[in-house]
């Protein structure tokens, strides 16, 4: 395996606010997808008021290669967590909120119905703030999507993560195919929802690999697309096989935006969540330039 880049190192949050939000994430016995999934850019975002809010517990039924996020046997999920998160993000003044979840196979409809739940009491509680929702693939239910849809959020994000080549590796317990009908399918529940995926490189993966997703990406509709480079949790975890120059995603996103997608992030500490509100607002605003919704 490549030794890490000295560029390639980020310091761990520091400062009064993002202690504070520590602090009170811990006393509203919430989860963040930034201490969870060791995201290179909490300290960042923390620092800035921002997070990444993970819902439905901090165990997850699968067990990605690749996720820092525990995998196990899950709790049953919290009713007074949609409530609480809203009091959070109302403390907080956020304009832009991205909520995330771990998988939860254990539960009949994925969790979606608890999705809908924390959507309508962070409407309730801040009006006028934009959600991002980061789903699961709800092991392929239509119903499931089609409640998350009806709940009117912003961005419609599911990751494929990676290449279909390597997702059996990566992703033992998914599907790309699966991942990659869920995003056509949120399209033809709403064309007007903008949907958004993310693809991590650095795991051997090939250009001709990258080409042949963001088309997959593009013929499902996807407005959306952020590239990462993996970066490996630990020694546990699945190997990294490259550390990607800033050259190659200059290069992809180039190459992404050629293929038609309305916003595209490519950078070695860019994240699915990372300035979501900014990509939501570049991507919304290329569709009324454009009068595009497909």
């Amino acid at each position: 395996m490549p030794e890490k880049p000295e560029w390639l190192r980020k310091r761990l949050p520091t400062g009064k606010i993002a202690q504070e939000i520590e602090a009170d994430l811990m006393k509203g016995s919430l989860h963040t997808i930034c201490q969870e999934g060791c995201c290179p850019n909490q300290g960042e975002c923390f620092s800035r008021g921002v997070a990444t809010f993970l819902i439905m517990g901090n165990v997850c039924t699968r067990n990605c290669r690749f996720c820092a996020v525990t995998s196990g046997r899950p709790k049953p999920l919290d009713d007074e967590e949609p409530a609480r998160l809203a009091g959070e993000i109302h403390k907080m003044k956020l304009r832009f909120v991205v909520i995330t979840s771990v998988t939860r196979d254990d539960v009949p409809d994925g969790g979606a119905d608890h999705f809908v739940e924390v959507i309508q009491a962070v409407r309730q509680t801040c009006p006028g703030v934009g959600i991002e929702v980061l789903i699961p693939d709800f092991q392929g239910s239509t119903s499931a999507l089609e409640a998350v849809i009806k709940a009117k959020p912003e961005v419609l994000n599911h990751n494929v993560e990676t290449v279909p080549r390597l997702f059996r590796h990566v992703r033992p317990m998914g599907n790309y195919e699966q991942s990659v009908a869920l995003l056509k399918k949120a399209k033809e529940i709403d064309q007007s929802m903008i949907t958004k995926s993310g693809l991590m490189v650095g795991l051997g993966e090939t250009l001709e690999d990258i080409v042949n997703v963001m088309d997959d990406l593009r013929n499902a509709g996807c407005d959306i697309l952020t590239m990462g480079q993996y970066l490996r949790p630990s020694k546990n975890h699945y190997p990294v096989y490259e550390y990607v120059h800033q050259d190659v995603f200059t290069a992809y996103k180039k190459l992404a935006y050629e293929k038609g997608f309305k916003h595209v992030a490519a950078g070695s500490f860019v994240r699915s969540s990372y300035k979501a509100e900014e990509s939501y607002k570049k991507a919304l605003d290329f569709r009324k330039e454009k009068g595009d919704m497909a």
